[in-house]
């Protein structure tokens, strides 16, 4: 049996010990404090460490560890656990690796996988990892597998970056003289098509199966016409057969009627052909900016549709040309009705202008 131990550390006393065991969020922590209090008030070292769950050779360890670490030294030390396979700047390169994509002349795949990652790393670094340690290191470097949008080979990145950083110059150089006193709405406006020959999107489903579900293989369609002002939460649309300058005429006059009264609208849409065409007519409150050409991605009406063909018009097979319009009009409602979920899908901190 070893020799008893002395409590030679006097910085808090029995009654401080106690009121610490209410603070201590580690019980065996607590138990250790209990003990120590027990002792100052003068329990034998064998009551002291049995009622607190102890020996008494384990309570003179814990001794000598509050004597020399004070309350600290009653709590479990965190155990190093093995060492990391990959440094630090390791982990940067494998985070770079990833941001930039595999080159598929190099590497023989158009994606990584975490099976090339694996690979990659062991040819680079001689560290030999299971593809489930690499997806972990993937989580925690904050990457998860995300669906892809689509980019144009032609998209100009500085061009978009220009656009957004001068974006409140351009509407102020495009107003006309009657608008430059008004207050200014900023509407995005875009098109798209619904029908027969539609999309799939994502579902529930086990692990490890392969989901089926139906598509239309017939040609009919309409066309959703939309503007939002994320501002305003205000929305302006027409569902039409067909795509052409007349019709964006049409939504152009929609999108006038919906601009708050006083007030003047700046609507931010692509160059199809149609929207630069010489006999569009634009109603006096709508001052038309053009975007970059190849840049849907600045346009947050692209967003709308994902959000839309996601949640009401995917995995749909039309009975008949009206069930498309009554589809179509539907899914626009269920969008417009939510006033949140128009600023929320919609905003964007560039697209401002000076009050």
């Amino acid at each position: 049996m070893g020799a008893v131990v002395t409590i030679t550390r006097l910085d808090m006393t029995a009654s401080e010990l106690r009121a610490a065991t209410k603070r201590a969020k580690d019980g065996s922590a607590a138990r250790r404090m209990l003990s120590l209090a027990m002792v100052f008030d003068g329990a034998d070292r064998k009551t002291a460490a049995e009622t607190c769950g102890m020996d008494r050779q384990t309570l003179r360890d814990w001794v000598h560890r509050y004597n020399a670490e004070g309350l600290s030294g009653l709590y479990d030390r965190q155990l190093p656990g093995p060492a990391p396979k990959l440094s630090a700047e390791q982990l940067a390169e494998l985070a770079g690796l990833v941001a930039a994509g595999p080159d598929p002349a190099r590497h023989g795949v158009v994606r990584w996988r975490r099976v090339d990652l694996r690979d990659e790393l062991e040819r680079r670094f001689g560290v030999a990892l299971h593809e489930r340690s690499v997806g972990k290191l993937l989580a925690k470097l904050g990457y998860r597998r995300l669906s892809v949008r689509s980019r144009h080979p032609q998209t100009d990145e500085e061009a978009q970056a220009a656009f957004k950083k001068n974006f409140a110059a351009t509407v102020a150089a495009k107003l006309p003289n009657h608008a430059k006193d008004k207050p200014i709405e900023i509407w995005f406006q875009d098109e798209a098509r619904i029908g027969q020959q539609g999309t799939l999107t994502r579902v529930w489903a086990k692990r490890g199966t392969r989901p089926r579900a139906p598509r239309d293989q017939r040609y009919e369609w309409a066309y959703i016409f939309c503007a939002v002002c994320p501002q305003r939460r205000a929305t302006a649309a027409l569902v039409v057969p067909t795509a052409n300058t007349e019709v964006m005429s049409l939504h152009l006059a929609e999108i006038g009627r919906q601009v708050a009264p006083g007030s003047h609208a700046a609507l931010v849409f692509d160059g199809a052909g149609y929207h630069v065409a010489k006999d569009l007519a634009v109603p006096d409150n709508i001052t038309l900016v053009h975007l970059p050409p190849y840049a849907p991605e600045l346009n947050p009406v692209e967003n709308i549709w994902e959000y839309l063909r996601g949640n009401k018009l995917a995995i749909t097979v039309f009975d008949s040309y009206d069930d498309i319009l009554d589809s179509a009009c539907s899914a626009w409602t269920f969008f417009a009705d939510d006033p949140d979920r128009i600023a929320s899908i919609t905003s964007r901190s560039w697209a401002a202008v000076s009050p």
